[in-house]
């Protein structure tokens, strides 16, 4: 039983490259645009799947050509498709993301569409993907009642959750008990604890918060500074995995971490080096262009 559940919400992402974010009543002139696939569940889907994982995703997509390109894609990286929902009514979801082309920095509109309507239902229909799961990993892209559902519903049956606490959002209290890898950037933990997480201490305070709350181990990713593991017998900071490539978008990266870490996580790798790999699966991602895309495989991984 060593698959991964992933719970979360397909969009099709809708880039435009220019030399800057443009800000509010201002025009760019654009270098680029590409339409490619994305959702951060639907892109940790596919990390895990590149890998080698056995993923099963849960969501729901419309049927017109931004799902076909959804199934294509699941088919190519052999995730299962059976837990997929589609309804015809609704369009598949959709994302804007303006990237400054020099910093790799982006600003991002999404609109889930039918996975915006994803119910606890959807949940039950496909309860026994969840029940065989070794693994549960979910965001905050789907509606937050049935996201709470499906975690409390995992953790019953006994599967390990990832929770990504992306876009931030608020989160039942109850809820944080049933987390037992919860993975926030600094951006994210701030907003849970209403004061700004940048420095070593406060990092350090900011992980002993969410341990306190019941989550059972806290990584709180750093972008270049790396990232920071605590639970209750350990805590310690990991550097930025060292790229011998430049950097040329992070649309994606911690995306590339959580798939990456239920994968580890569900080849029975220990804390540690289940972080260091998902460290290095997101860095890679890092050195090339687009979300979903820019996921390595595992052979690219080993050979890096």
């Amino acid at each position: 039983m060593s698959s991964i559940c992933v719970f979360g919400v397909f969009v099709a992402d809708l880039c435009f490259f220019a030399d800057k974010i443009p800000i509010k009543g201002e025009t760019v002139l654009g270098k680029n645009h590409i339409v490619g696939p994305g959702g951060k569940g639907s892109n940790q889907a596919i990390a895990a799947a590149r890998l080698g994982g056995n993923v099963n995703f849960i969501t729901k997509i419309g049927d017109d050509q931004n799902a076909k390109m959804a199934l294509k894609l699941y088919e190519e990286a052999g995730i299962n498709t059976a837990s997929i929902v589609q309804d015809p009514n609704q369009s598949t979801g959709v994302a804007g993301i303006m990237i400054n082309e020099k910093t790799g920095d982006n600003a991002i509109n999404i609109v889930p569409g039918a996975a915006g309507s994803l119910s606890n239902k959807d949940i039950d229909n496909n309860i026994e993907f969840l029940k065989n799961s070794k693994i549960f990993l979910t965001q905050l892209e789907t509606p937050y009642e049935v996201t709470s559902y499906a975690l409390n519903k995992a953790k019953e049956s006994g599967s390990v959750t990832i929770f990504n606490p992306a876009p931030a959002s608020n989160i039942n209290d109850s809820d944080f008990k049933c987390i037992d890898y919860f993975t926030p950037n600094e951006t994210e933990a701030s907003f849970y604890l209403g004061k700004k997480v940048e420095s070593k201490i406060e990092i350090e305070e900011a992980a002993k918060t969410f341990l306190a709350k019941g989550v059972q181990n806290i990584v709180i990713t750093l972008g270049p500074k790396g990232l920071y593991f605590a639970n209750s017998s350990e805590s310690y900071f990991v550097n930025a995995f060292n790229l011998k490539d430049d950097v040329v978008d992070t649309t994606g990266a911690g995306d590339a971490f959580n798939g990456a870490f239920a994968y580890a996580l569900s080849k029975n790798q220990n804390n540690k080096d289940a972080i260091e790999f998902a460290n290095k699966v997101a860095g890679i991602s890092t050195t090339r262009a687009g979300a979903a895309n820019a996921m390595p495989k595992l052979k690219e991984v080993e050979d890096y």
